[in-house]
């Protein structure tokens, strides 16, 4: 649950930073959200954004755990390097420091420190074990499809103001086509390690899990127009719940 509470903490303050550096931006792409739509003012925005940094760190710092802490420092850190405006930050203008900046937070560090923190909270030993080392190459597996994603339905903005994102660059079809290869890669890994496991009613379930994951996946891929925002918005929404799915489908790798 601490880890819960700082991690969504830090994550509100990662999307709230973001919205605040790209207010003008999503006028063009996200017109709908809070500071672009003018529902949520500047000043109220930088106050809840604040707000939220400040208890994430205080959480850090109370829950008295260094791999805990360590991971929601981390977080911070990039959260702000990605969007805030400054010498040699905002990171997210350069796609490569983008996806390093997606993958590092959501692959190499919430998971790992997440484990870290339940270990040290039972007082047991660090291990890197089988579910350690599947929840951390998925993650960043993933974690680079929803970086290089999130892009998508955003290349009229970013084009407008000079945002070099991979879709930009290369077009919106062949970075989908990427990002759909990826997963599938992630899925057929997740399908090896699931029927690898010594226990047969995790082998079954996480089997036809991962299964279906993959089939829901190129079912939905088959459908996306990548010329209607809406539709690749769906699909972006889907991949965020087919992370979820995964959160639960991890218990099951032994």
């Amino acid at each position: 649950m601490q880890a819960l509470i700082s991690f969504t903490f830090a994550n509100t303050y990662i999307n709230g930073i973001n919205q605040l550096a790209d207010v003008e931006i999503d006028k063009i792409n996200k017109p709908y959200f809070p500071l672009a739509s003018g529902e949520l003012s500047m000043r109220q925005g930088k106050a809840i954004t604040s707000a939220f940094g400040l208890m994430c760190l205080a959480m850090g710092i109370m829950c008295k755990s260094p791999p805990l802490f360590i991971g929601i420092l981390v977080l911070f850190l990039l959260g702000t390097a990605y969007s805030v405006e400054l010498p040699y930050l905002r990171w997210k203008t350069n796609p490569y420091l983008a996806a390093i900046c997606i993958v590092s937070a959501q692959g190499f560090t919430t998971p790992p420190t997440v484990f870290c923190h339940i270990q040290h909270v039972l007082g047991k030993p660090v291990a890197f074990t089988k579910s350690f080392r599947f929840a951390t190459i998925f993650f960043s597996l993933f974690a680079l499809v929803l970086a290089l994603f999130k892009d998508i339905p955003d290349v009229e903005g970013d084009r407008a103001f000079g945002n070099q994102t991979f879709s930009v660059r290369h077009g919106k079809k062949k970075v989908f086509s990427l990002c759909v290869s990826i997963l599938v890669i992630a899925y057929g890994y997740a399908l090896v390690i699931g029927a690898s496991s010594s226990v047969l009613i995790c082998k079954i379930v996480s089997v036809i899990g991962h299964l279906t994951l993959a089939a829901l996946l190129l079912f939905r891929a088959k459908s996306v127009n990548l010329d209607d925002n809406e539709s690749t918005q769906s699909f972006y929404k889907l991949l965020w719940k087919m992370l979820c799915a995964e959160y639960i489908l991890i218990h099951l790798i032994r």
